[in-house]
């Protein structure tokens, strides 16, 4: 079996596809790598951690940051993703004119319920070659934080998996820490 030559979609023809009504406005879809590829439903466990997480980035962080929830970034010409989380550069007009791009990209977060593979495979891949600095993936089922650093265009070289009881900070933002159980749901006694 040979491998097929795909053709790939850039992001431009990505988003005359949504405009001109391809792709429906409700349609779960982002770009990765040149393919659309669907998301996965939003579960229960999942979105109370996104909220608790964006509750505690803006508490923490303030004004010096802009946080996202589950909105396109550019990483290049072939990938538009649509993280949980993104921590961006503030924008006078919350870029109403273009997605952020990894250089006003503090903190990527994604949050796995069902996505686990996903995000600690392609969408890690994907954010390395991109330059994210700072990649992060909650997982909600085993109450773990895996800390992704250091991009390079093979991935990224630095790779700390912590418990729900151990501390973090943004890299940008070293002043600024807090414990992985914060994002989880806590626990029952």
């Amino acid at each position: 079996m040979t491998l097929l030559d795909l053709r790939l979609l850039t992001v431009q023809e990505y988003h005359l596809m949504a405009e001109i009504g391809i792709l429906d406005e409700d349609e779960r879809v982002e770009l990765l790598a040149g393919q659309i590829v669907k998301m996965a439903a939003k579960g229960t466990a999942h979105g109370a951690a996104v909220k608790r997480t964006e509750k505690l980035l803006e508490n923490r962080l303030g004004n010096r940051v802009l946080v996202r929830l589950q909105d396109p970034v550019r990483l290049n010409n072939y990938s538009e993703p649509e993280p949980d989380i993104a921590v961006v550069i503030p924008d006078p007009l919350y870029y109403e004119d273009h997605h952020p791009t990894p250089s006003e990209i503090y903190l990527i977060i994604e949050v796995a319920d069902t996505t686990l593979r996903t995000d600690l495979g392609i969408k890690a891949n994907l954010y390395a070659q991109s330059g994210i600095a700072d990649y992060w993936v909650l997982d909600v089922n085993n109450r773990q934080l895996h800390v992704f650093r250091e991009p390079s265009q093979d991935g990224y070289q630095s790779l700390v998996i912590l418990a729900d009881d151990a501390s973090i900070s943004p890299l940008q933002f070293p002043d600024t820490s807090f414990l992985v159980r914060e994002m989880l749901r806590p626990m029952q006694f």
